[in-house]
């Protein structure tokens, strides 16, 4: 057997899937094609990890009995097609770390919300006294944390693009939040192949493992008959009862799991809107199926503090209230967002763009949105879209001026709102670095 394991990419997740690896015994080369941070190669030379950064040597590759491969690197990149038409295993590091570890895994994806979903259910658990670990697209690498922790239970985040690389691994609680066009770039701006990659996180689930999945959400409805489960589907709705499940009525969220029922007034919950109905009755629902006590459950969803990037107020300026919603990179989410304020909003969008519809927002947009600031290098798609819709549109390039444009429109009961609908690496290194760039800049007026 070939014990030569190749990692493709030395971000969080290619370094923690090294160090995992050489834990249990492999022969580990770790090859990123850019700079790779001071602090992972510390980690990496902790452990005696050999790497390279700048560069691919392909032979040095080709020699792996298998290949972790980052889930930024598209599969389109010549080297994986070479490894795929060599027969060598092209794997994601979630993949890889299920692997070693026994614990119970709850495992959520969606185009939107799963960030949220994930955090909580991890602060429910967290609040029962669990010992759980909170990884995949969110916090520290799963592979990291199985190489150095010893959790029972792991919350898993999952993308399309991490499940893209999963074969045998299996969740124990899978929860699919929702499903629009999102990173259609990488799926061949074909819907079904994304639709089928967010699917994935049902493989290889039995009799004893449960579904959640939205009953709402039109599209993972269209798909779900093409699915074979065994699993135990449990439907969230907040426009239809269900027998077993959860759903929003009258103003009250209920969960019903076997036995167990938890009642709760929406009000109550910590995060109000629409779409966070959805991700507190999926995060309700897990923990019922963990036997997580009614009391805990209702204490742990009115304390929740929102994840940040998401729907966070930083600051009134002169009577404007500024939103940092940078996590928002997809048009579903700005909906969500533009959806859930009142008054008028002047609206900092742009990026690199997914291959975006943006007609979806038009309606929203002309009766909320009285500004567009553009922000990105290429805003030509974003003021074709608008143009002649009612706001008026101004384009930027940094940070800096969109909030200084932001700021020169805005008036006492305004809210500036930053939710991007696009990927961030134009001008910002993750979203994250967006969002710290627009408090920064908040801060400064």
């Amino acid at each position: 057997m070939n014990n030569r394991l190749v990692i493709l990419g030395g971000g969080e997740s290619g370094v923690g899937a090294a160090v995992l690896a050489k834990k249990q015994g492999y022969e580990v080369f770790l090859s990123d094609s850019g700079i790779i941070r001071p602090a992972a190669k510390d980690l990496l030379g902790e452990h005696g990890i050999e790497y390279e950064e700048g560069m691919h040597s392909v032979p040095l590759i080709m020699q792996a009995g298998e290949v972790v491969k980052s889930p930024g690197i598209p599969d389109t990149l010549p080297l994986v097609e070479d490894l795929n038409k060599a027969g060598i295993p092209v794997i994601s590091e979630i993949e890889f770390a299920g692997r070693f570890t026994q614990a119970r895994k709850i495992c959520i994806t969606g185009s939107n919300g799963k960030t949220t979903t994930s955090s909580l259910i991890y602060y429910l658990l967290k609040n029962a006294g669990l010992n759980v670990g909170l990884a995949g697209n969110v916090g520290q690498s799963f592979a990291y944390q199985v190489a150095t922790q010893n959790y029972d239970i792991y919350v898993l985040e999952l993308s399309s693009f991490q499940l893209d690389g999963m074969y045998d691994f299996k969740a124990d609680i899978a929860i699919l939040l929702n499903i629009t066009p999102d990173h259609l770039d990488r799926y061949h701006y074909d819907l079904k192949e994304y639709v089928k990659a967010k699917f994935r996180i049902t493989q290889n689930m039995d009799e004893d493992d449960c579904f959640i999945f939205c009953r709402d959400d039109e599209i993972s409805m269209e798909h779900l008959n093409r699915i074979v489960l065994k699993a135990k589907m449990l439907p969230i709705s907040q426009k239809v009862t269900v027998p077993e499940g959860a759903y929003a009525v009258d103003d009250k969220m209920h969960v019903v799991y076997g036995e167990q029922e938890f009642e709760m007034f929406i009000n109550e919950l910590a995060l109000q809107g629409k779409h966070n109905v959805y991700n507190s009755m999926a995060a309700a629902l897990s923990a019922k199926i963990m036997k997580i006590s009614n009391p805990v459950i209702r204490e742990s969803l009115t304390s929740f503090k929102n994840i940040p990037h998401r729907m966070e107020q930083v600051a009134r300026v002169k009577g404007a209230l500024y939103i940092n919603d940078s996590k928002a990179t997809n048009v579903n989410s700005v909906w969500y967002a533009l959806d859930s304020i009142q008054g008028p909003v002047v609206w900092i969008v742009g990026g690199q763009d997914k291959g975006n519809d943006y007609s979806v927002l038009e309606d929203l947009v002309s009766s909320k949105v009285k500004t567009i600031v553009c922000l990105g290098k290429d805003n030509k798609k974003i003021i074709n879209a608008f143009s002649g819709k009612g706001p008026e549109i101004i384009d930027t390039h940094s940070m800096e001026e969109a909030v200084a444009q932001s700021y020169r429109v805005s008036k006492p009961g305004d809210t500036v709102l930053l939710s991007p609908a696009c990927a961030s690496f134009d001008l910002f290194r993750n979203y994250e670095d967006r969002g710290d760039q627009f408090k920064d800049a908040v801060r400064k007026l």
